[in-house]
């Protein structure tokens, strides 16, 4: 069973997420805003995804405060887990922040709250787990 982590700070989100994941998609769920369990727990190996709030309002790393794109900088950046792939998520997106967003933070991707077509968020996030399933594979030595 595939294990995905939720960083949202509001609680009904988290809520929302956390019953659409495991429900429909029959995932472990994981949600956090601490940025120490966080990276913990994707450095033991334990996460398969990441789905990452963009606009976190109390996180706090070495004492800087931080968002979503500074979490998903800090994985991407970290070699043991440079590969779980991260989806970003917010509800203010205007033109230009989509690619904005994944550019600052190298991101997988992104999605818009609130989720509505939850089979599809469901598809989407099984489909990054899986390309990155495969990309791991071949990048293993024969």
């Amino acid at each position: 069973m595939a294990h995905i982590l939720v960083v949202e700070d509001d609680p009904n989100n988290a809520f929302v997420f956390d019953a659409v994941l495991k429900r429909i998609g029959n995932f472990e769920v994981t949600v956090s805003e601490n940025v120490e369990e966080i990276l913990s727990l994707c450095e033991a190996g334990k996460i398969d995804l990441v789905l990452m709030d963009v606009s976190l309002r109390q996180s706090f790393y070495r004492g800087a405060k931080v968002d979503g794109l500074d979490i998903t900088r800090l994985l991407k950046n970290l070699p043991s887990c440079a590969d779980i792939p991260v989806l970003l998520a917010t509800a203010h997106v205007m033109q230009g922040d989509t690619e904005r967003f994944l550019t600052a933070s190298s991101a997988d991707g992104l999605v818009t709250k609130p989720i509505l077509d939850h089979h599809g968020f469901v598809r989407r996030i099984r489909e990054l787990i899986e390309h990155s399933r495969e990309a791991q594979k071949e990048a293993e030595p024969a």
